[in-house]
């Protein structure tokens, strides 16, 4: 169990992992809770927390691909038992890990018969699969498929409204988020004459990284958006112990020599 306190005004807030579990290698879970918090406090952070981990995560994935043997999404390949869409769908679940930044550029260069999973994926160094096992066709006869692919790192998901080939290429439906889904829910107790709450928040993610470390990056994420308001106040802060305060203006040494020119 993880345990971190943290000290709010005379209250030690304390969170925990109450649970975590690796259902398989695309699904990991973990539920965690916050406590003690006064009224009102738990829905507010759980809403902010769950909008946060299922918007403004980033995340890893294929979002084109291209090959000359492809003429459009409902056509065939030659000595492929799957369609070109159901191709595209089964690239579209590859699950991948990386920090990279912009665009990659990978590959499949696969000689049938046989089955084609991730595995066949070659990639930049900067990524990793997270399940090689991931189904991507079945070359039926002794066929060389080769497929480009691109590679991005963005958030939230992107769907593409121009389904049409160009060159042979097709962009992919992007899902970019690593948190498959977020939950928050509220227990509500009585200390003392106080009313307090506790907050558990349920994490699943798609194994590019552990429930435990979408929290971590999820509460930088919405501190982050806070830290504006900080700054506003602090420049209030100095405005205002400034306010009395008469600045000279301030010359510099060819200001000076330009001066004593002139007399």
């Amino acid at each position: 169990m993880v345990r971190e306190k943290v000290r709010v005004s005379t209250r030690t807030l304390q969170w925990k992992c109450v649970e975590s579990r690796i259902d398989s290698k695309r699904l990991y879970y973990g539920r965690f809770i916050l406590s003690p918090l006064m009224k009102g406090q738990a829905d507010t952070i759980g809403i902010a927390m769950r909008r946060i981990l299922l918007g403004e995560m980033e995340g890893t994935c294929i979002t084109r691909a291209k090959s000359e043997k492809i003429s459009h999404e409902y056509s065939t390949i030659v000595g492929i038992q799957e369609p070109v869409h159901e191709i595209l769908m089964n690239l579209k679940e590859i699950v991948l890990k990386s920090n990279l930044y912009g665009i990659r550029d990978a590959s499949i260069c696969f000689k049938g018969p046989g089955y084609v999973t991730a595995q066949n994926i070659i990639l930049p160094p900067s990524v990793v699969i997270v399940d090689n096992t991931q189904h991507i066709a079945n070359a039926t006869e002794p066929i060389q498929l080769c497929i480009g692919l691109q590679i991005e790192r963005d958030r939230g998901y992107r769907i593409n409204t121009l389904k049409n080939f160009q060159d042979g290429s097709y962009n992919i439906d992007a899902i970019f988020m690593p948190v498959r889904n977020a939950n928050h829910s509220i227990h509500s107790y009585v200390n003392g004459n106080e009313k307090q709450e506790i907050l558990f928040l349920e994490i699943w993610t798609n194994g590019s990284l552990t429930p435990k470390e979408a929290l971590y990056e999820a509460s930088r994420n919405l501190i982050d958006l806070f830290i504006p308001f900080l700054h506003a106040e602090e420049e209030k802060l100095n405005f205002e112990n400034n306010e009395h305060k008469v600045t000279l203006p301030l010359f510099t040494c060819h200001d000076l020599l330009a001066k004593t020119k002139l007399k």
